[in-house]
Parts: C-alpha cells; sequence; structure tokens
C-alpha cells in the first residue's frame, strides 16, 4: 500500500509527522524504569496511539518516530512499519534528551524538505470539532503553527499571550508571573525552515533546546500562528501519575457514555479509506477476544459517514 497519495502539481507535498516518544521518562518512575511512558495506558489504548490518531487527522501518513535510545524494538513491536494503518513509519532513537526542538534536526533527513507537524507522544487531545481544527491549520502552506489551551496552572507550561485580534504578543516558558492562561499544546506545525531554525538555537540554562525558542524564531519572522482550542475540547499532558489516571477516567467516560471510541487509529484510517473491511477484520483478529476487537468489528456495519471523534 502506497503510504502518501500522489500530489497534484497544484498542492503543496503532504506534511509528514515527527512523534516524539524519547525524553527521560523521570516524572513517573518507578513505573517508566522498564516501560517508556508513551507505551503505559490511557483506559484502553498505549498513550502513542492518542498521538498518532493526531497526525492521522491532519492527515499525515509518513510518520518518524523517535524514542529514547535502546527503546525502539518496543515501539516496533506495537506499531510495526505502520502499513497495517495505511501509513508508513520510521524510527530513529535520540542519543540523549536534549530537548523537543531537537527533534526538528534528529528528523531533518526524514523531513527531506517537506512541511512537518511534530507531537509530544504524551499529550491527549479530544474534542467534537478538533478533527476539522487539525485538518483545516494543517492546510497552512508556510510558517508555523500552534494550538493553545486555557489552564489553571500557566506556571507549568510554555504561555501564549494573544491581543484583542488574536495576534501573538509574546510567548514566554513557564512565566513565573504568567500574562496568559493560554498554554501552548504538544502539536506543532512548521514549514520546511523548522530544521535550520532549530539547528541555530542555543541551548537554555537546563542544556536543552527550547520549543518556545523555535516558535519564538517564527515568531519574530511574522509567520507564527496560534489557534485556541474552543470550549468542549479536552487536553492532557499526561506526563504524572495524576494526569494520567484523570485521562484515563475521562476516556472511560466519554467512550462508555457514547458507544464510541476516542482516537482509535484503525478506526481513522478506515474512515479516511486507507485500510478496507477485509483489513480491519484482520487487526481485529490479532487483537483476538476484547472489547478493542468487538468495536473494530462492529464499525463496517454502522455509517461510513459519520464523523470521527477525536
Amino acid at each position: 500500500m502506497t503510504a502518501t497519495p500522489p500530489a497534484s502539481p497544484k498542492q503543496l507535498p503532504p506534511r509528514r509527522g515527527i512523534l516524539l516518544a524519547g525524553g527521560s521518562n523521570t516524572r513517573l518512575y518507578p513505573v517508566t524504569f522498564a516501560v517508556p511512558k508513551t507505551l503505559l495506558p490511557v483506559y484502553d489504548k498505549p498513550i502513542l496511539y492518542y498521538t498518532i490518531a493526531m497526525l492521522m487527522f491532519a492527515d499525515i501518513r509518513e510518520i518518524l518516530v523517535i524514542t529514547a535510545a535502546g527503546q525502539s524494538g518496543m515501539f516496533k513491536k506495537l506499531l510495526g512499519d505502520g502499513s497495517n494503518l495505511g501509513v508508513a513509519i520510521d524510527y530513529i532513537e535520540q542519543p540523549e534528551p536534549k530537548g523537543i526542538a531537537q527533534a526538528m534536526i534528529l528528523g531533518e533527513k526524514f523531513l527531506d524538505g517537506h512541511r512537518s507537524a511534530l507531537i509530544l507522544g504524551d499529550n491527549i487531545y479530544y474534542g467534537a470539532q478538533l478533527a476539522e481544527t487539525i485538518a483545516k491549520s494543517s492546510r497552512i502552506p508556510e510558517g508555523a503553527g500552534i494550538f493553545a489551551a486555557r489552564t489553571l496552572n500557566p506556571e507549568q507550561f510554555g504561555i501564549v499571550e494573544l491581543d484583542e485580534q488574536h495576534k501573538i504578543v509574546s510567548l514566554v516558558e513557564k512565566p513565573t508571573q504568567p500574562r496568559s492562561n493560554l498554554a501552548i499544546t504538544g502539536f506543532y506545525l512548521y514549514d520546511s525552515q523548522a530544521p535550520e531554525l532549530a539547528a541555530r538555537l542555543k541551548p537554555s540554562g537546563r542544556g536543552e533546546l527550547e520549543i518556545t525558542d523555535l516558535n519564538k524564531a517564527y515568531h519574530e519572522l511574522g509567520k507564527l500562528h496560534a489557534t485556541v482550542l474552543g470550549r468542549g475540547t479536552a487536553w492532557f499532558d499526561t506526563g504524572t501519575a495524576d494526569s494520567l489516571a484523570e485521562a484515563s477516567e475521562f476516556v472511560r467516560a466519554v467512550q462508555r457514555g457514547q458507544g464510541t471510541m476516542i482516537c482509535c487509529p484503525e478506526e481513522i484510517a478506515w474512515r479516511k479509506g486507507w485500510i478496507d473491511d477485509r483489513e480491519l477484520e484482520s487487526i481485529a483478529g490479532r487483537i483476538k477476544n476484547t472489547n478493542y476487537a468487538a468495536y473494530l468489528r462492529s464499525l463496517p456495519a454502522g455509517n461510513r459517514l459519520v464523523s470521527v471523534k477525536a
């Protein structure tokens, strides 16, 4: 199966996706001594499924997964080459964690001049209109895009300040006196300049290439766009035991209440026509006698026109 459909002459080449699943994972010790954080479950799926889904919502079919050193084998066992989802997945190991912006440098060869989407492997999103919002934002031909969500703890995140016209005023990493409660979430859109701009960054005081500094570089060029995720959109940064539990409780409540799955990659691939009924059944067969498999088997009997919930 061809991962990326050919673009028409009037279209830009499709974006390629980078999923950053590396890092030190120290906030979840001792659980993550043996298991990478992004492979931990949030209710009925590994965290990684929720982030893969976001890239798929953006119609991205070529994905690079960046793992910590020595851990790529576990991810390959879960995802393989991506062909069962109608996508193509490559892997690279992060020699040592040097900040989120390092992902753009590590992924330069993979991107090969394409526009990109970068998502952190521990961020989970949900919203009735989220898939449409992501797809619309992904069509921006140049510059960079960030997605902001309101938070009660702005001092814990990178923060964006907007004026009355929703134009960006400032970007601050973990401010001690926040001037905004809009946290910059872990999903970013970049044009082909991103690896070059990331390579010019200087390490911060903690020795990392900060993603906020990369976004500032685009802002200084007048090429940074911000989308505020509206009411009805949920965002979880599952970096702590409490946030993991909250995310699991949320997913369980929504899925049991609606009878549909949140961020099910197999469903997204099937609804987009990247895999067919036979391939969906084959996946269900490998998952065997589980509620997840039963859900996949129920999909062809439903209405293909039902929109995919994020």
